[in-house]
């Protein structure tokens, strides 16, 4: 699985998240703990916001690792609120359209988990997008399209009803034409103000989601694993979670896409 990091708070340099601490993100794409898979080599991005409202974006294929310029970009780049993720994929090809995270507008999205049995369904998934969104389809991933469907389902207006029922459509495909297991997902995204995150599995899966705040930097990490091996003062954000980051304020509320689709 993908391993990601999201930082919102005060300005500081992409560095501080990505590769600056003993277990950063770029640690994480060679050596990750706490996922199926210790190698995430699959191309890396980082979407990051600034003065404009369209948040900047980097992407590319190799290994985050080896790639000079990543660490030449986040040691000179002040955030206040970005996103980073270094992908290991689930079937889809390694490409740069496929690579974390997406971007429509002033919204970013990145995403670490799997929708089982995608490929059966693919087609019916790709039809869900709205004809307004769809030329914004640039790769083949389950994650780009369940961002798609999300923005169409309301994310401006309620991003956390609208994330529900964007999941709720898709795990429902997956029950019906898929496979088990039949969603987990952790996903952050933002609207270039608040930082959203959500963690959710179908079976008792769920992707691992850790916050912390910080004094010093007077901003807040959300993150897959804990950026430093023996700091113990990580929150784990419970499995059926989504939260909402705004300044030091935190909510967390919970995410029920399948109660969604009975209750439809």
């Amino acid at each position: 699985m993908c391993r990601w990091a999201a930082y919102v708070g005060q300005p500081i340099f992409l560095d501080e998240i990505i590769s600056r601490p003993g277990h950063s993100l770029i640690h994480q794409s060679h050596c990750a703990t706490q996922c199926h898979t210790a190698i995430n080599a699959d191309g890396f991005g980082v979407a990051w916001y600034g003065e404009p409202t369209q948040p900047g974006l980097y992407r590319d294929v190799m290994p985050a690792w080896s790639d000079p310029n990543l660490r030449s970009l986040t040691a000179t780049v002040k955030s206040a609120l970005f996103l980073a993720h270094v992908r290991a994929s689930t079937g889809t090809a390694t490409s740069r359209n496929n690579c974390h995270p997406f971007v429509v507008g002033h919204w970013s999205f990145m995403h670490n988990g799997q929708i089982g049995g995608y490929d059966a369904f693919r087609r019916a998934a790709e039809m869900m997008i709205p004809d307004s969104l769809y030329a914004q389809r640039k790769g083949a991933t389950d994650s780009e399209a369940l961002f798609l469907v999300a923005l169409g389902e309301g994310l401006e207006a309620d991003p956390k009803r609208a994330l529900e029922r964007a999941a709720a459509r898709f795990e429902a495909l997956a029950r019906e034409r898929g496979g088990a297991p039949h969603m987990r997902l952790t996903a952050a995204f933002s609207d270039g103000v608040r930082l959203y995150a959500v963690r959710y599995a179908s079976d008792d899966a769920a992707p691992t989601l850790y916050h912390k705040w910080s004094d010093t930097r007077r901003g807040r990490a959300v993150v897959s694993e804990p950026l430093e091996e023996d700091q113990s003062d990580w929150e784990e954000i419970p499995p059926g979670s989504f939260c909402t980051f705004e300044g030091k304020s935190v909510t967390i509320e919970p995410f029920r896409p399948v109660a969604r689709a009975a209750a439809a």
